[in-house]
């Protein structure tokens, strides 16, 4: 029964992380004079791209073959983006909020499923990183966008803080769903404060600009 309830759980995540990177990708397309089906092609893509590598990596099938679900979710999130638009559009961070959100549940996913694998801690961690971060990074490539990944704001990090604390919860022999929670919060907490404060890692200066400088 417990272990029913962690896997409804974990599939609500999912759902819910795939409804949010859905809608930070048709919000992006929506500004590239993009129809329909193109922007779902893009809010999709942004939703599965980080878990198909993922699979791919662990030797599996990729999830959205086995299941139609995620094609559906990404079908609720272009709707609601056309009934809603005007609420959406109108804030200017609608994309960071929700590619934050998609982040934090997505990467957690990643991370269990990494879990039932039987794989190390070290190794769930960076397949959390890689189903939370790498869906935003064909979006933006598919957009002509720099990828936030390579951006100075505080992105990949936030998934690997989250899978610290993910273990640190498992440890502490906190509930699963409770790990989940605290693990989803800390990626999109650790991302609002980065930003909102500015944090992030210092910049790769070319060499040519230190010389200029010395």
């Amino acid at each position: 029964m417990v272990n029913n309830l962690q896997i409804d759980f974990t599939i609500l995540l999912d759902l819910m992380g795939t409804f949010a990177f859905a809608i930070s990708g048709i919000r992006l397309a929506s500004g590239k004079h993009i129809d329909w089906f193109g922007a779902y092609i893009i809010g999709l893509v942004t939703a599965i791209g980080g878990g198909t590598l993922r699979d791919l990596l662990l030797d599996v099938t990729p999830f959205w073959i086995l299941d139609g679900k995620y094609f559906l979710t990404t079908a609720v999130a272009l709707l609601a983006t056309l009934l809603f638009k005007e609420k959406l559009f109108k804030w200017g961070s609608t994309l960071f909020l929700f590619d934050t959100i998609g982040l934090g549940f997505v990467t957690v996913v990643g991370i269990t499923k990494s879990i039932d694998a039987g794989l190390p801690f070290w190794v769930c961690i960076i397949m959390g990183t890689i189903t939370g971060s790498v869906g935003g990074v064909v979006r933006d490539i598919i957009l002509n966008e720099v990828p936030l990944l390579l951006q100075k704001d505080i992105y990949a990090l936030a998934c690997v803080a989250g899978g610290g604390v993910y273990f640190i919860s498992k440890y502490l022999n906190f509930p699963s769903g409770v790990t989940e929670i605290i693990a989803v919060t800390t990626v999109i907490v650790f991302r609002l404060v980065a930003v909102k404060f500015h944090i992030h890692l210092p910049q790769l200066q070319p060499i040519s600009d230190k010389l200029n400088d010395e």
